[in-house]
């Protein structure tokens, strides 16, 4: 990846400036801290996400109030980019819809990171993904699995589709070409959609989980604001963005099990609870492995669980002792309170902020 002059100059300035950050390492960094007392300094490089961007914008007022002689820039400029610029070392953290593979992070390097440095990835921004739609006259759809697969892989081309409309007996479904929209851009919304829909319709789905839309068919729009906007402004069109940016628009059920379960917050919570950490990981890499094919009852399977991303080691000092503060505040009680109210997202539940704060610990 190529980083503009103005980020470079940005994240050079600002790891320059994370060197000169004084010692607090007993700081609390919430809110309820006083500004006056906290010796917290310097300037805090974060880059990825979009779907974070209204958590963080939150996330970065609340931070800076504790700690007024701190700055902290987070540019959303994707999950994919926001990866590439913390491997440079051109940010001291990330934002990212997936975490690392494990073969990437064997591969490397992680120049921001001490030499032979691990990573910290830390689940704190939980968010349903809703399969958004616009049809006149019709605000909600149930839908299961593979009717969700099929229709975006072109096979259900219409919205009186049989399979559509057995699984909806009250809604009145017109003779309507459907247009299903995609994301363009490399997304971690997309990589956990198809995560989705290989996992629970591996029949109608063959693509697997990736972050870049495998098909030609259907339309594409830059961004979630894109996808948004493409079916906000079509008719009959049908797509897929973080729940918050849903507004208006009719949204879907999801069948999970013999019930179909709307979005929510506590929903996309619950799938992240009954889901194990993946195999292979260290004990400060908290890659959660979701279970899309959850019969649990309340749970909402297609979500969207974005990282912040770390080095377990800086081979800056201050590099750590800035991040570490941020990423106590962006996981405690008051931090994903902050984030709830900005953007609708789901508080991470008591039992994995105990396992996210001894990896947050041990950040140096």
């Amino acid at each position: 990846m190529k980083i503009s002059p103005v980020l470079k100059a940005v994240a050079i300035g600002g790891l320059a400036a994370l060197a000169l950050s004084s010692c607090a390492a007993n700081e609390s960094a919430t809110p309820d801290s006083s500004a006056a007392a906290s010796t917290l300094s310097g300037e805090l490089v974060g880059a990825g996400a979009s779907s974070q961007d209204a958590a963080q914008q939150a996330w970065i007022a609340g931070f800076q109030t504790a700690h007024e002689k701190v700055t902290v820039n987070y540019d959303p400029s994707g999950s994919g980019a926001g990866r590439e610029t913390f491997q440079q070392g051109a940010s001291a953290f990330a934002g990212s819809d997936r975490a690392f593979k494990t073969d990437e992070i064997t591969a490397g390097p992680f120049q921001g990171c001490a030499a032979g440095s691990g990573i910290v990835e830390i689940p704190a921004y939980i968010s349903p993904i809703a399969v958004i739609f616009n049809l006149d006259g019709v605000d909600s759809l149930n839908l299961d699995a593979a009717t969700v697969a099929n229709i975006f892989t072109g096979k259900i081309t219409n919205w009186n589709d049989p399979a559509i409309a057995a699984q909806n007996a009250d809604a009145t479904l017109p003779d309507l070409a459907i247009t299903a929209v995609h994301r363009s851009d490399k997304s971690g919304t997309t990589g956990n959609f198809t995560d989705y829909l290989s996992a629970a319709a591996p029949e109608a789905w063959t693509d697997g989980s990736v972050e870049e839309w495998p098909l030609a068919s259907g339309e594409a729009a830059q961004g979630t604001s894109g996808v948004v906007d493409a079916v906000t402004n079509g008719v009959g069109t049908i797509g897929y963005a973080d729940a918050s940016r849903a507004g208006e628009l009719g949204t879907v059920k999801i069948k999970v099990g013999d019930e179909f379960i709307a979005y929510s917050p506590e929903a996309a919570a619950s799938i992240v609870d009954v889901s194990p950490i993946e195999e292979g990981r260290t004990a400060n890499d908290l890659a959660i492995a979701i279970d899309r094919t959850s019969t649990e009852a309340g749970v909402y399977p297609i979500v969207l669980v974005s990282y912040l991303i770390g080095c377990e080691e800086y081979a800056t000092a201050g590099n750590a002792e800035l991040v570490r503060e941020y990423f106590t505040y962006v996981t405690s009680e008051d931090g994903q309170k902050v984030a709830a109210d900005a953007a609708g997202s789901a508080p991470i539940s008591a039992d994995l902020r105990s396992k996210v704060e001894p990896a947050i610990a041990a950040i140096k």
